[in-house]
């Protein structure tokens, strides 16, 4: 059973992918980056990481086993156990383990497991069908000698000689200092004058406003209670995914039949397949939701699983 297939299926969807008595891969979304010496640009992506110490049996690879190859869960159970031990008697003789789109195992000195993940496929689904470019560096410099070189053959000064030929450049400068002192003087003495017109235009109608206000004025005998509604709006970037619809219909019933049951069930949006997707609830800390997502698996749903993405 080639068990690095249906590990990378699940790590589309899931964080964490626990293989029993073996340790658990996981994933983490990070930011795009450039690269500074070769300008390469890199979309956002799930950066893949192996813990050999959690390594207690979730059920969730066995169950996906079992769905795909139409075998019992304690079939599925028995076939990745047999599978481990094939792949730590290989680790065992000093051979490196090559999972498929996961990425390579082998043991240390210290008889530790090293992990080195392989970067052909981007596990981040918000990044679908974003690749690798590269971009030209902005040369600045190049253009800043360029412009020095023009400065060069077309200067830009006035000499002393060119002044003293042209004699009429000094009475011009007069006339104009003497007509800008004057427009400066007209031109605040109409603006002030603005000013005043609009100080009484905005009297008159406050005055008028007032009267209007005064004469609208009634009182209620029996004025209505005030009511109070106490609204609870959940916050949080950790969503226990119930289901996607492909008609918003059968969503709002989802949620109807949810919120009867005692969940603070509620639509999280549209995702980029048009199905319109369901959670039971929101959550800001990670640890409480995956200890809901668990109880959810156990008491409802088995198929439920942790969407996290910020809503807001």
């Amino acid at each position: 059973m080639q068990l690095e297939t249906y590990i990378s299926d699940l790590l589309y969807r899931y964080e964490c992918v626990t293989v029993p008595e073996f340790g658990a891969f996981l994933s983490q979304r990070v930011s795009a980056t450039v690269h500074e010496s070769t300008n390469a640009f890199y979309p956002p992506k799930k950066q893949l990481s192996f813990n050999e110490q959690i390594q207690t049996n979730d059920g969730l690879l066995a169950r996906y086993i079992a769905d795909v190859e139409k075998i019992p869960f304690e079939t599925a159970t028995i076939k990745i156990a047999n599978r481990v031990k094939f792949l730590k008697s290989n680790l065992t003789q000093g051979e490196t383990v090559l999972l498929e789109n996961v990425g390579e195992l082998k043991l240390n000195n210290e008889g530790k497991l090293e992990f080195n993940p392989s970067y052909h496929l981007n596990y981040l689904t918000d990044a679908f069908g974003l690749s690798q470019l590269v971009s030209p560096a902005i040369t600045r410099e190049v253009y800043k000698e360029e412009v020095e070189a023009i400065e060069k053959v077309i200067p830009l000064t006035i000499t002393p000689e060119k002044r003293k030929a042209k004699p009429y450049l000094k009475y011009a400068a007069v006339v104009l200092i003497a007509l800008t002192v004057g427009g400066l003087f007209t031109g605040n003495h109409y603006v002030n004058e603005i000013n005043s017109h609009n100080e009484i235009a905005q009297e008159e109608a406050n005055a008028q406003l007032e009267t209007k206000i005064q004469e609208a004025t009634f009182v209620i005998s029996n004025p209505l209670p005030a009511a109070t509604l106490n609204v609870s709006k959940q916050y949080g970037n950790y969503h226990v995914v119930a289901g996607a619809f492909r008609v918003e219909n059968n969503c709002d019933k989802k949620v109807s039949q949810l919120q009867e049951l005692g969940f603070k069930a509620r639509k999280i949006g549209v995702n980029k397949y048009g199905l319109h997707q369901v959670a039971y609830a929101s959550f800001s800390d990670r640890n409480e939701a995956i200890n809901e997502l668990k109880s959810i698996r156990q008491s409802n749903n088995q198929e439920a699983w942790l969407l996290v993405k910020d809503l807001d």
